[in-house]
């Protein structure tokens, strides 16, 4: 089971990270955190990557419904969006599956939640519009 699911775009990097963004806000997300891993990588390597942002998605209400099931659900949290430079104005946006995720986690009261999640996530994708 692959343990994320994408999709790629023929667009600019910029315009692709503000249309997930509100992608994800239109699904009830808000962007927590936001890694520029090239910057990170340049600062703390001084090596050159390309152009990827790790976006952490949070969905409040789906959050507290798994924080009240599993107590340690929070190690998986948020949920993380990537959008990445695969070549000059290709770009590609990738989500984490939670139902692949919450595998590890042995309970079943989870399975719903992740169910609902991994649904607006694959909306969230889905309805980037350029």
């Amino acid at each position: 089971m692959k343990y994320y699911f994408e999709k790629t775009f023929k667009s600019d990097f910029n315009t692709v990270v503000q249309k997930t963004k509100e992608s994800l806000t239109s699904e009830g997300f808000g962007v927590l955190t936001e890694i520029d891993i090239r910057d990170k990588l340049k600062e703390k390597l001084d090596v050159d990557f390309r152009k990827y942002i790790i976006l952490g998605a949070c969905n409040p209400a789906y959050a507290y419904k798994a924080l009240q099931e599993e107590d340690k659900i929070g190690t998986m949290l948020p949920c993380n969006v990537i959008v990445q430079e695969i070549s000059n104005n290709q770009i590609e946006v990738a989500a984490i599956d939670p139902i692949a995720s919450m595998m590890a986690i042995q309970n079943p009261n989870l399975h719903h939640i992740a169910t609902e999640i991994q649904n607006k996530l694959k909306t969230v994708i889905n309805n980037i519009s350029l």
